[in-house]
C-alpha cells in the first residue's frame, strides 16, 4: 500500500478545488460511467413522503443534488461542500440546466452543518464521507439535521470480498487510477490520495456499525458492481 498519508481537512478541499474543472470528466472515465448509475440508484432509497426536503453533503458539482431534485416527491434540495471551486462548477451546471432556482449550493462543513435540528427528510452524500475530518462527527451531524424517520443515504467506495476481484480492484486503485487521473486532471497526487483514502476506509459491516453508533436504528448496505462501491441506508 502507498505510504501517502491522508491530508488535512484544509488540504483535502484545496485538492478538490484544484481538480474541480475536470472532476466530472475524470469520474465518468475512471468509473466507466457507472458512478452516474450508482448515484441515480440513491434516489430509490428516499423515504416515501411528499414534498421532501433533501440535503446533499459534499455535493461537489451537484450531481446527486440534481438527481434528487428531479425526483417527484422532492420539493427542495440544498447542497453543501467545503470546496468553493467545486460549487462554482455546480452552479454553472445548474444554470445550464435551468435548475439554479430549484437547488441551493452553499459552502459548508459536514462536521458542523449550518442547519437546525430536524430540518430534512433525507441526507445524502456520495464519495465524500471518507474525506471528512471526523466520520463519527459527520454522521452524528447528519442524524441531527434529519427529521424523525428520515433517511441517510451514503454512497462510498469499498473493497470487494472476492479475493480475485479485490486483486484487480487494488491494481486499478494503486496503479491505473493515479496514472490516468493524473493525465486527465493534471494532478496525479490527488488520485494517489484517493487510493489511500479508499483502502484505509471502513466498509461493509464496519461502516454500518458507525451509522448505528451515530443514532441510526435501521441500517442496510447495498454493494454495487461486485463490491467496488456500497450504498448505505440508515433510518433515524
Amino acid at each position: 500500500m502507498s505510504k501517502l498519508k491522508k491530508p488535512s481537512k484544509v488540504a483535502t478541499w484545496r485538492m478538490f478545488n484544484e481538480i474541480a474543472p475536470r472532476y466530472d470528466l475524470v469520474n465518468r472515465l475512471m468509473s466507466f460511467g457507472m458512478d452516474q448509475s450508482w448515484r441515480r440508484r440513491m434516489t430509490s432509497y428516499l423515504p416515501k413522503n411528499q414534498d421532501m426536503t433533501v440535503l446533499d453533503v459534499a455535493t461537489g458539482t451537484g450531481d446527486v443534488a440534481i438527481l434528487m431534485q428531479r425526483t417527484a416527491d422532492v420539493s427542495r434540495v440544498v447542497g453543501v461542500d467545503m470546496a468553493e471551486k467545486m460549487l462554482d462548477q455546480g452552479r454553472q451546471k445548474l444554470k445550464t440546466l435551468q435548475l439554479d432556482q430549484a437547488i441551493e449550493l452553499l459552502e459548508g462543513d459536514a462536521t458542523a452543518l449550518p442547519f437546525p435540528d430536524g430540518q430534512f427528510d433525507a441526507v445524502s452524500i456520495s464519495f465524500g464521507i471518507r474525506n471528512v475530518e471526523s466520520v463519527p462527527t459527520a454522521l452524528s451531524e447528519m442524524a441531527r439535521v434529519l427529521k424523525p424517520g428520515g433517511h441517510v443515504i451514503i454512497l462510498e467506495s469499498s473493497l470487494p470480498n472476492n479475493r480475485i476481484i479485490r486483486w484487480f480492484d487494488l491494481l486499478y486503485l494503486r496503479v491505473i487510477m493515479p496514472f490516468l487521473g493524473g493525465i486527465i486532471s493534471g494532478n496525479s497526487a490527488a488520485y494517489r490520495y484517493l487510493n489511500v483514502s479508499i483502502e484505509g476506509f471502513p466498509y461493509g459491516e464496519a461502516f454500518s456499525q458507525l451509522l448505528r453508533e451515530a443514532g441510526f436504528s435501521t441500517v442496510t448496505s447495498y454493494p454495487q458492481f461486485m463490491g467496488v462501491a456500497t450504498t448505505y441506508v440508515g433510518k433515524k
